[in-house]
């Protein structure tokens, strides 16, 4: 997985060509307006034109802007530009700063299984006022998200994810607890033993804790929770073709937490640090778990299962638990959860869930200036009573009155979620399934950005 983007962003060149913002209607000069006028360029939003010189070499670009620069549309650039070095004119302060890192997010290529490489990246000259380590660290977290989401289930196991994990703490000088197959049982992690069981001895399932800077009690706890479906086919209760189809994305919610928790141990936040994730393969064997099963949990809470494919908020039971355990000041946990999130809300907007007005507002203010936006949902209590079971504590699968799947998951975690602190559940879709410039289709990074922001502004130095 790739540390940094070296080839993305660079701090000189003697060779960068311009990238000229253009607003709409505005007046260019000489050739380049009537080379503007011959191909339909008008300075509109999103608009890119490249321009040659004399000897047909690529000159400089063109790129509209409409009424004003978003310095996120600079995300579309970087895809169309020719390979080579280039730089923004007229950008300046916070807003080269965006746009940078913009450009670095939208040079995104998961080529890893092509048989010839993509060509060579377009890199963008950074101006001396931008800190070019932590934009790089920003993107290379997005990336690290986006490339462990693309990769198939076959190389991004249980196995995979704890190496992943052990990289990262190794790298910060932080501790990993790793407990695997049946010693999740000896160690109380039942929800996950069960999830995970029936997978393939070598993708047994496993609980990955990291922590930093634990001695360190003058500091805040931040534990960070992730979902770490490695596939999903539904279990016993299993997914029509169409459904299984994207099922390697299911442990988005893990990436998104290691990139994060690398994130901020990376920026030396002043905080202490907990990462959990719970790995498993939703698999079906003879051993799988069953509609109508009862399952313990690390709370001590039993949960009947009315469907095998509400699988990611068992484990997560268990994980939000043991964050507990630390006593947090903040708890935030990541996850593919539902579907009704997008039907709610569509593949660009995750919903967020919070009960502390301050933690939400900060969380979405962060990402409307960052330009990775989130929606905040409520926590309706109303619809709790669909939890409820006959024969144990609570169901997995809401009762089908209340409909609105993606707030009754939240409320089922908010069962199993720390006391301590406050705590925000992000329902993250983690995938493009559309291409234009800058998102191709395939798994994208949601909240990370608007988290850390959040994060640095909440504690930082």
């Amino acid at each position: 997985m790739s540390p940094v983007f070296p080839e993305l962003l660079i701090s000189a060149s003697d060779s960068a060509r311009p990238v000229r913002l253009v607003g709409s209607g505005q007046v260019l000069d000489g050739s380049v307006a009537a080379w503007a006028e011959a191909n339909g360029f008008s300075g509109k939003a999103g608009q890119l034109l490249l321009v040659a010189d004399k000897d047909g070499t690529v000159a400089e670009a063109l790129f509209g802007i409409g009424d004003g620069l978003d310095p996120f549309s600079i995300r579309s650039v970087a895809p169309r530009l020719p390979s080579g070095d280039w730089r923004l004119e007229g950008v300046e302060g916070d807003a080269a700063r965006q746009a940078a890192l913009a450009f670095a997010l939208g040079g995104y290529v998961f080529d890893r299984y092509k048989a010839r490489p993509e060509k060579a990246p377009a890199r963008l000259v950074v101006g001396d006022g931008i800190d070019l380590d932590e934009t790089l660290n920003i993107a290379a977290a997005a990336r690290l998200a986006r490339e462990m989401v693309d990769t198939p289930a076959q190389d991004m196991g249980p196995l995979q994810l704890e190496t992943i994990a052990r990289e990262i703490a190794e790298a910060a000088g932080a501790s990993l607890r790793v407990t695997t197959g049946d010693q999740l049982l000896e160690d109380n992690y039942p929800a996950v033993h069960a999830v995970g069981r029936a997978a393939t001895p070598h993708r047994a399932p496993r609980v990955l804790e990291i922590g930093w800077k634990l001695d360190r009690t003058d500091l805040p706890l931040v534990a960070l929770v992730g979902k770490g479906v490695v596939f999903d086919t539904g279990g016993l209760d299993l997914k029509p073709a169409a459904g299984m189809r994207n099922m390697k994305k299911d442990m988005g919610g893990s990436a998104h937490a290691l990139a994060l928790g690398r994130l901020i141990m990376q920026a030396d936040l002043p905080v202490r640090l907990v990462v959990v994730v719970a790995a498993v393969e939703n698999a079906v064997s003879g051993d799988a778990f069953r509609p109508g099963d009862i399952l313990s949990t690390r709370k001590g809470l039993t949960v009947e299962v009315g469907n095998t494919d509400a699988e990611g908020r068992l484990i997560l039971a268990d994980i939000l638990t043991r964050a507990g355990e630390h006593q947090p000041d903040l708890t935030l946990d990541f996850a593919t959860l539902t579907g009704a999130a997008r039907i709610a809300l569509g593949p660009q907007l995750p919903p967020l869930y919070t009960e502390d007005d301050d933690l939400a507002e900060g969380i979405l203010k962060a990402g409307q200036a960052v330009g990775d936006p989130l929606w905040r949902m409520p926590l309706w209590s109303g619809y709790a009573a669909a939890l409820d079971s006959e024969i144990a504590d609570v169901r997995n699968d809401s009762a089908a009155w209340a409909q609105a799947g993606s707030v009754t998951a939240a409320l089922f975690l908010q069962k199993f979620a720390p006391t301590t602190g406050t705590w925000a559940h992000m329902d993250i879709f983690a995938w493009n399934p559309r291409a234009r410039p800058g998102y191709p289709e395939g798994a994208e990074c949601q909240a990370i950005r608007a988290c850390y922001d959040y994060l640095k502004s909440r504690f930082g130095q």
